[in-house]
């Protein structure tokens, strides 16, 4: 039995069903009558579960596609992924500064797992977005980098990346947080306003790893 589930923001889950009311799609077998010439024709069915007090529906494979919800992207979900792209990749360019210029190894290590994380992070997101290119609105997402959430300045990197030392940690820490909290509000946003499963699970993915790792620098601050 499987049950088609989605993260909501407060960490529950919400199913996908939209016009089967709080039930999802089970697959089943069904027992195949055998046809008179021996050979099996019965196709397998699928049964949809009844709302509460009613009998569970049999459907055809046809009829199970079309009650199936639709989960195409939407322009909520093309910018999340666009921009998280852009964000991810500004996190990679502060936390390659750490190696030769950190003095805490404790950010040192920081700022690998960071960059072991958001690395395949990107690549997937950008697979993501090739395997979707037909649905992607047409001239794509304009980043507005100032706009985006956690986003450090121009100047803001180029201190990061004149200091060294003691220096440089309070720096990462205080950049790379609000760069965290900006991601968890950016991924909020997907989970509220997009359609995508796919974008959801990453959207929730974010919002995990990242609020472990504010917890994290907040402890070495």
């Amino acid at each position: 039995m499987f049950l088609i589930m989605r993260m909501a923001t407060d960490g529950t889950c919400r199913r996908l069903g939209l016009g089967l009311a709080a039930a999802a799609l089970v697959l089943a077998s069904t027992g195949c009558d055998d046809a008179p010439d021996g050979t099996d024709k019965a196709a397998p069915a699928v049964v949809a579960p009844g709302k509460p007090g009613e009998p569970n529906r049999r459907l055809t494979a046809e009829e199970a596609a079309k009650e199936r919800p639709d989960d195409s992207p939407n322009s909520a979900d093309f910018g999340y992924v666009e921009s998280m792209i852009t964000h991810h990749r500004q996190a990679l360019t502060m936390s390659a500064l750490a190696p030769d210029r950190a003095a805490s190894a404790p950010v040192k290590r920081l700022a690998e797992r960071i960059a072991a994380a958001q690395g395949p992070e990107i690549g997937a997101m950008e697979r993501w977005l090739s395997f979707h290119a037909a649905g992607r609105p047409a001239g794509g997402h304009e980043h507005d980098h100032a706009a985006m959430p956690g986003m450090a300045t121009p100047e803001q990197l180029a201190a990061l990346g004149a200091a060294r030392g003691a220096a440089f940690d309070r720096l990462f820490l205080q950049l790379m947080t609000a760069h965290h909290r900006g991601a968890l509000t950016m991924a909020g946003e997907a989970l509220k306003s997009g359609n995508n499963g796919a974008v959801e699970e990453m959207a929730t993915e974010v919002i995990a790893q990242q609020s472990a790792e504010i917890e994290r620098m907040r402890s070495m601050g």
